[in-house]
């Protein structure tokens, strides 16, 4: 396993990041697996050196972090992991149970830490931006969460770069705790991110840890191109059949000629498609540690493996040559 640093800072983080949303509870996504079969995914990352593992408060509404508070617990010691958690999304039906205000930042931190079983979380991230509540009072708030000793640093996800950029700007007049991240959309069939957001980030030292680096599977290539528009759109696993969201992010015709593309290149070189889109955002500038989500060991061995992947330029030229333009995609 590769070790790098997040963005500026001198935490040492592996070259993947485990994502945990896959484990928790069938009661949330149909595609989740309990904690008795999500367990031995967590020992088993752990065993080839990953030591970044991300997770969100949202994720099967808290059963996420409980497992994986407690599987971490169990097969490792707090120092030598660092974990991820976020906030932002609904966690009950009341007004101040969601967004990024001072009072649900301060009930979600202490939320995730009793479920965690920690007394701190490495990176605290905000899930989304929050229009409906004023900049500064956010980043007063998670600077506060900071000073506490409860994070140890902040990061953000996926929104327009404008809206960072004034985060961190605001962040450095007040001399607040600053993003040290950036969880965002990106992926080969989904590249708008390389507009503004991915040139701010490296501009500012910001660690890029991008979210559906396979295209929630659908970089797999085994998604079922003749299917009709209200048509689930097949593949191998009960979340490929069954994920609505990734159905709303991709599936258009020029989505499927970079998968093409992808499993022309991954079969003349003997590897898996998963492994050739992984090895070409890891290639990627900036680029710290994409976020993988498994569902079966050996895609996380595969994903693992696709480290070991260097594509040359051509290869990329020929993987990123059917990308057309998307509008952009989630931020919601």
């Amino acid at each position: 396993m590769e070790y790098v640093n997040l963005g500026r800072t001198g935490l040492r983080v592996s070259r993947l990041c485990l994502g945990t949303m896959t484990f928790g509870s069938t009661e949330w996504r149909p595609w989740i697996l309990p904690e008795d079969a999500g367990r031995p995914f967590i020992r088993h990352a752990l065993d080839v050196g990953i030591n970044f593992f991300d997770t969100a408060d949202m994720y099967s509404r808290g059963v996420s972090e409980e497992i994986v508070g407690r599987a971490l617990g169990d097969f490792t010691t707090r120092d030598q992991v660092v974990i991820a958690t976020k906030a932002f999304f609904p966690m009950g039906d009341g007004p101040n149970d969601r967004g990024l205000s001072r009072k649900h930042l301060f009930d979600a931190i202490d939320a995730s830490l009793r479920r965690l079983g920690t007394d701190h979380v490495d990176l605290y991230q905000i899930h989304r931006f929050d229009p409906h509540t004023p900049i500064e009072e956010t980043l007063e708030a998670l600077n506060d969460i900071v000073r506490a000793g409860k994070a140890r640093y902040i990061g953000a996800s996926s929104m327009y770069a404008w809206q960072f950029a004034r985060m961190l700007q605001m962040s450095e007049r007040h001399g607040w705790a600053r993003f040290v991240s950036m969880q965002n959309h990106y992926n080969l069939v989904y590249r708008e991110e390389e507009r503004e957001m991915l040139p701010l980030c490296r501009a500012e030292g910001i660690g890029i840890i991008p979210w559906s680096p396979l295209a929630r599977g659908f970089l797999a290539g085994n998604r079922d191109r003749a299917a009709g528009p209200d048509e689930k759109k097949g593949g191998e696993t009960l979340r490929a059949k069954t994920d609505e969201y990734a159905q709303s992010l991709y599936y258009a015709d020029s989505d499927f000629r970079v998968v093409d593309r992808v499993v022309e290149i991954a079969r003349g070189r003997g590897v898996t498609p998963a492994q050739v889109a992984l090895a070409w955002i890891l290639r990627q500038p900036g680029v710290t540690a994409p976020i993988i989500g498994v569902t079966r060991v050996e895609q996380l061995d595969k994903a693992v493996a696709a480290l070991d992947v260097t594509l040359d330029d051509e290869e990329c030229q020929r993987l990123e040559e059917p990308y057309v333009p998307h509008p952009v995609l989630g931020h919601q």
